[in-house]
């Protein structure tokens, strides 16, 4: 999905292991997102990794992005994971 955000907060980075990454450690960064139209739009809590999740926003910031929506199972629960795989400031 790609979609129009306001910044509602963004965590700071820290440094995870990933088996995927070059070295098995990668950057992360929680941030949450609104969709644009006003206050009681939908929001949503999504993970940023690697060289995005350097980058910096401030609450009130608009964005565009693209999120990526998965599930997954442990111990006998599904979890819903959000991945941010690109971003870009508007404003």
């Amino acid at each position: 999905m790609i979609k129009i955000f306001r910044v509602v907060q963004q965590g700071d980075s820290f440094t995870v292991q990933s088996q995927k990454a070059e070295g098995g450690m990668t950057t992360k960064c929680n941030i949450v997102l609104q969709e644009f139209g006003g206050k009681f739009e939908n929001q949503y809590t999504g993970v940023m990794l690697g060289n995005l999740a350097l980058n910096k926003y401030v609450q009130g910031d608009l964005v565009v992005a693209a999120l990526r929506f998965t599930t997954r199972e442990y111990n006998g629960a599904t979890y819903q994971d959000i991945l941010i795989t690109d971003i870009a400031k508007l404003n």
